[in-house]
């Protein structure tokens, strides 16, 4: 199985974030991004597993309130 790339916009319509949003936070290291042609690409696998793992600490963070 092959891992999907994503382009800026195809990261940001699902979070429902502006494209410069996403652009901003990437530039800060989250979600994992490399560039091709001075252009953002995300592995579909590792911006899933990045969704999952800010859902599970925002859960946490809500039962430990």
């Amino acid at each position: 199985m092959t891992d999907e790339i994503l382009t800026l916009p195809e990261v940001a319509q699902p979070l429902k974030v502006a494209e410069k949003t996403v652009c901003t936070m990437t530039q800060k290291g989250e979600p994992p991004a490399f560039k091709v042609g001075g252009q953002w690409r995300f592995r579909r696998m590792a911006s899933d597993a990045w969704i999952d793992a800010k859902t599970r600490r925002a859960a946490g963070e809500e039962e430990s309130t």
